[in-house]
């Protein structure tokens, strides 16, 4: 049986709702589970989760403060806020380069986690 993709949610908005949107539309083949902002971005750099997804009103600040910090700024992305719309495309190139945390707005998070979804699934 192949293991599920992981996702630590961390940031300061909208949690549950990101969590609920993760698993609807992966069908439930990603696990997405809620942790507080260190505690998501410690997961992901330890290796036991796969990705950390955040949100707060900027999509940097509260949402990859501590993604920053631990799993390192060259890992961590904004995808999505008061002038950026995400794209699966986006989000695979992002991926590709080695980002494992996206930050995003907390009025943006549908169009996010469906592009991050989209593109971890692709």
């Amino acid at each position: 049986m192949e293991e599920k993709i992981k996702v630590a949610i961390g940031g300061q908005l909208v949690k549950k709702e990101i969590k609920e949107l993760i698993e609807s539309e992966s069908n439930n083949s990603i696990e997405a589970e809620i942790f507080t902002d260190m505690d998501a971005s410690m997961k992901v750099n330890l290796g036991t989760h796969d990705f950390y997804l955040g949100s707060c009103q900027s999509g940097a600040g509260g949402a990859l403060a501590m993604a920053y910090a631990i799993i390192g700024r060259e890992k961590c992305a904004t995808i999505a806020n008061a002038i950026s719309k995400p794209t699966p495309e986006s989000v695979q190139t992002l991926v590709k380069n080695g980002v494992k945390a996206f930050g995003f707005t907390n009025d943006r998070h549908e169009l996010a986690v469906k592009a991050f979804v989209k593109a971890i699934l692709s």
